[in-house]
C-alpha cells in the first residue's frame, strides 16, 4: 500500500465521522442519543467526580485508560516522529530528499525495513525503546496506585453494600436426616457461632422466572399508560391498528395477561408447586471482617464441599447460576475453552481472505478476470487500504455476543462477573487474531509451525511486523475513528426510540437503557495500545492516527457515559488490573521484536541493550503486582473493621443487619407467599403486606375490579412487587 491508498482510507472515515453532524439536525432525533453541538464542551467540563458519582468506578477506570493511552502515545508520537521515522525513511541513504515523491512512495520505506543492516542509526531506536517503556511504567504505576487509592475511597465513602455482609454457599453437601436449610444452620452454628447472622436458601423455581418477567413487562406498559397520555396527533376511531391508541390499551393488556396465562396453564401446578431447595445459600454475618475471613477460608477438609465466595450485590446477582451443581463448574469452564479455542480457529478462515485481499498481486492471480479493474488506481487503493479492514471488522462483531455466551455457560455468579469474564475473552481473542494471525498470515499449518518452534518467533515477528504495519494503520481507521461514529449516533437505538415516539407515543424507559458494553471497548482499547506499542519503533506512522482515536475517544466515551449509558452493574474497578497485565504484555511483546529486529539488522548493541530493558519490565510487572493487585481481589481487615465499628457507634448497624434478608430475597418465592394469602393462610409475612399496598397504589383502576384468573393476579402482584423494591433500593 502507498500513502495515497491510506489517505483514501482515511477520507473514506473522515467521511463518517463527518455524518455525525448531518445527524444533529435530524428533526427526529433524540437529545438523549444525539446531543446537541456544545455536547464536546459539556462532556469536557465534567469532572471525575461526577462521573464516578453517576456512573460508577468503572466508568472512571475506563477513562483512565484513555487518559493513560493519550499521555504514553503523545510521547511515543513526539519521540519517534521526529527521530525515528526520517532514520526509516532515509535508511538506505541519509542524503536523499525525495519529499515530492511521498505520496507514490510504498508505507514500507516509513519502517525500520527500510534501514539497512549494520546501519549505525539503530541506536536510536533503542534509546527510544527505553523512554517508551520508562514512561509507561511510570504512569502505569502512578495510575495503579491512584486507582487502588480510588477502590478503597469509594469502599469506605459509598453507603452501607449488603454484600459486604452476605457470603454465598455452595456445595451444600446433601443430608438424608435434615434439609439444606438445617444443614447450613446447624454449620455455622458450629464453626461461626460468634459472627453467624442468619441465611437464606436459594430455590430452584423453574417457570416462574419467565413468568415473572413476561408479568413485569406487562406492568410497565400499564404504569406507561399511567404516566403518558396517548400521542395527542392519534386520533382513536373505529379501525384497531394496536399501534396508535386505536384500540383499548386496557383491553390490550388483559389479553397480554391471558396469553402469560396460557403459556403457564399447563404447568401451573409444577410452577407454583413448593419450591425445591438447592445445595446454596446466602449466609449473613454480623460485621464484614466476619464475613470476608468466612469467604476466603476453606469450610471444610473437602475442599469440594461448602465452598464460600463473597457475595455479589443483590441486583448484580446472576439467580438462574446458583442452582448449577458446583461439581459442574469444572466441566463447564473446560467445554467454553474447547469451544473458545475451535472459534478461534474457525476464525482463521475470514482473517485468510482478508488478508488475501491485502496482497493484489495474489488477488490478480487468483482471479484473472478481476485483473482489469484492479488496474484502476481507485479501485486498488480501495481494496488494498479499506476492503480487508472493513470484512475483518465486521466479522468481529460476532464475536462478544458470542464470549459473553461462553461466559453465561461458564456458571458466574454475578452479571458484572460474567461481563469481566468475556472481556478478558474477546481481549485475548482479538489480540490473537487481529495481530499474531494477521502478522503471522499464510496458511494455517505454517501458522502451527511458527507455534511449534518458540525459537523463531522473535524473529518471524521482526520480519512480520513492519510488513503488516499498513493494515494496522487501517484498521485503527476502520474500528476506531468509524466506530467512534457509530458510537455518537447510536443508528439502532435512534430508530427504534423515533419508531416508539411516533407511532406508539412511548417515551423514555430506564430499564431499557443500555449498561455500557465494558466487553467491548476495553478490549478494542487495549488492542490498539498494543498496535500503538509494537509499531512505535518499527512503522511510528501509526502513532497520529492512534492518538486522533484516543483523543476523540475521550470525549465520545465521557458523553455516552454522563448521557446514553446507565451504570447497572459495578465491579470496583477491577477491570484495570486487566489493563495493567495487557499493557505490561504489549511492552514485553515490543522489546521481544524489536530484539528479533535488532539481531536481524545486525546491530549487537542494540539487542544487548534490549535485554535488560525486558528483565526490568518484568520486574516492575512483578512488584506491581505485590504492591496493588491484592487490592483489587479482596478488602483489607484495617478498612471492614473501621467501618464496623463507625457503624456500630453510630447506631446503624442495627438497620443494616435487619435488611440483609429482604436484600437477598428471590423474586420468584414471592409468588408462594401471595398464594398462601389468598388461601387464608397466615403466612407470608412482611411481602405478603408489602404487595397487598403495592395492589391498591399502583395497579391501574381499570384493571382493579376485572376478572382476572388467580395466576394473572399473583403475576402482576408480584410485577408490582418486584418494581416497589427496585424503588426502595433506588432511595
Amino acid at each position: 500500500m502507498n500513502i495515497s491508498a491510506l489517505l483514501t482510507s482515511a477520507g473514506i472515515n473522515i467521511g463518517l465521522l463527518a455524518q455525525e453532524h448531518i445527524k444533529h439536525q435530524d428533526s427526529f432525533s433524540l437529545e438523549r442519543l444525539v446531543p446537541s453541538p456544545s455536547w464536546i464542551v459539556k462532556a469536557w467540563e465534567s469532572s471525575e467526580e461526577e462521573i464516578l458519582s453517576i456512573a460508577g468506578l468503572d466508568a472512571v477506570v475506563f477513562l483512565r485508560i484513555l487518559v493513560f493511552s493519550i499521555r504514553i502515545f503523545s510521547v511515543a508520537a513526539i519521540i519517534c516522529m521526529c527521530f525515528v521515522l526520517p532514520l526509516n525513511y532515509h535508511g538506505q541513504s541519509l542524503h536523499r530528499f525525495y519529499f515530492k515523491h511521498i505520496p507514490s512512495e510504498s508505507l514500507d520505506v516509513f519502517t525500520i525495513a527500510n534501514v539497512k543492516e549494520g546501519s549505525k542509526w539503530l541506536w536510536v531506536h533503542c534509546v527510544a525503546l527505553y523512554i517508551i517503556t520508562c514512561s509507561a511504567c511510570i504512569l502505569l504505576y502512578f495510575e495503579y496506585k491512584s486507582i487502588a487509592k480510588m477502590r478503597l475511597a469509594h469502599l469506605i465513602g459509598s453507603p452501607p453494600n449488603p454484600s459486604h455482609f452476605t457470603v454465598l454457599v455452595r456445595a451444600i453437601p446433601k443430608s438424608d436426616s435434615e434439609s439444606f436449610s438445617d444443614s447450613v444452620k446447624n454449620f455455622f452454628t458450629n464453626y461461626h457461632s460468634s459472627s453467624y447472622l442468619s441465611h437464606q436458601m436459594v430455590f430452584k423455581t423453574g417457570k416462574i422466572q419467565k413468568l415473572m418477567n413476561d408479568a413485569e413487562r406487562i406492568y410497565k406498559g400499564i404504569v406507561l399508560l399511567k404516566s403518558n397520555q396517548l400521542h395527542p396527533r392519534c386520533v382513536p376511531n373505529k379501525l384497531t391498528c394496536g399501534l396508535c391508541g386505536m384500540s383499548d390499551p386496557i383491553v390490550i393488556y388483559s389479553r397480554k395477561l391471558e396469553s402469560v396465562e396460557r403459556k403457564a396453564r399447563i404447568g401451573d401446578s409444577d410452577s407454583f408447586s413448593e419450591p425445591k431447595e438447592c445445595a446454596s445459600a446466602f449466609v449473613f454475618f454480623k460485621t464484614r471482617y466476619a464475613a470476608i475471613v468466612a469467604s476466603q477460608v476453606q469450610q471444610s477438609s473437602n475442599p469440594m464441599l461448602w465452598v464460600t465466595d463473597l457475595a455479589p450485590e443483590p441486583h448484580d446477582v446472576y439467580w438462574s447460576n446458583l442452582w448449577l451443581p458446583y461439581r459442574q463448574l469444572w466441566f463447564r469452564r473446560i467445554a467454553t475453552l474447547m469451544a473458545a479455542v475451535v472459534f478461534m480457529f474457525l476464525f482463521l478462515i475470514p482473517v485468510t481472505f482478508v488478508q488475501g485481499l491485502s496482497q493484489l498481486e495474489q488477488l490478480q492471480q487468483m482471479f484473472p478476470f478481476l485483473k482489469s479493474i484492479l488496474k484502476k488506481t481507485f479501485v486498488s487503493q480501495i481494496v488494498t487500504g479499506y476492503l480487508p479492514s472493513v470484512i475483518l471488522q465486521l466479522f468481529l462483531y460476532i464475536v462478544p455476543p458470542t464470549m459473553m455466551l461462553f461466559s453465561a455457560i461458564e456458571g458466574p455468579i454475578s452479571h458484572s462477573g460474567r461481563k469481566k469474564s468475556a472481556c478478558c475473552k474477546v481481549l485475548y481473542f482479538t489480540i490473537w487474531n487481529v495481530f499474531f494471525v494477521n502478522v503471522l498470515s499464510g496458511s494455517v499449518i505454517s501458522q502451527l509451525n511458527v507455534i511449534s518452534s518458540p525459537k523463531g518467533i522473535p524473529t518471524q515477528l521482526a520480519k512480520a511486523v513492519p510488513r503488516q504495519a499498513t493494515f494496522f494503520i487501517t484498521y485503527v481507521l476502520t474500528s476506531g475513528w468509524a466506530s467512534l461514529s457509530s458510537e455518537v449516533v447510536q443508528l439502532f437505538a435512534l430508530i427504534l426510540n423515533s419508531f416508539k415516539r411516533v407511532f406508539c407515543g412511548g417515551s423514555y424507559d430506564s430499564d431499557s437503557t443500555p449498561s455500557f458494553p465494558y466487553h467491548t471497548e476495553v478490549p478494542k482499547v487495549l488492542l490498539f495500545g498494543l498496535l500503538g506499542f509494537t509499531c512505535s519503533i518499527l512503522a511510528p506512522l501509526i502513532l497520529p492516527f492512534l492518538l486522533v482515536y484516543f483523543f476523540l475517544g475521550y470525549v465520545v466515551y465521557r458523553n455516552q457515559i454522563l448521557n446514553v449509558y446507565c451504570s447497572k452493574y459495578e465491579t470496583g474497578g477491577q477491570f484495570w488490573p486487566i489493563v495493567h497485565n495487557t499493557t505490561v504484555f504489549s511492552l514485553i511483546l515490543t522489546q521481544i521484536i524489536a530484539l528479533g529486529v535488532f539481531g536481524i539488522k545486525h546491530s549487537p548493541v542494540a539487542s544487548g541493550f534490549t535485554i535488560p530493558l525486558l528483565l526490568f519490565t518484568l520486574l516492575f510487572n512483578e512488584y506491581c503486582r505485590q504492591r496493588f493487585s491484592p487490592i483489587f481481589h479482596s478488602y483489607s481487615a484495617e478498612v471492614l473493621i473501621k467501618m464496623d465499628r463507625e457503624d456500630e457507634g453510630s447506631g446503624r448497624l442495627d438497620g443494616i443487619l435487619e435488611q440483609l434478608q429482604a436484600a437477598y430475597c428471590q423474586p420468584e418465592m414471592m409468588v408462594h407467599d401471595i398464594l398462601d394469602c389468598e388461601d387464608g393462610n397466615s403466612g407470608g409475612g412482611e411481602s405478603i403486606r408489602c404487595s397487598q399496598e403495592l395492589h391498591k397504589a399502583f395497579v391501574h383502576p381499570a384493571l382493579g375490579r376485572t376478572s382476572f384468573s388467580r395466576l394473572q393476579q399473583v403475576l402482576l402482584w408480584l410485577s408490582l412487587l418486584v418494581t416497589f423494591q427496585e424503588r426502595n433500593a433506588s432511595k
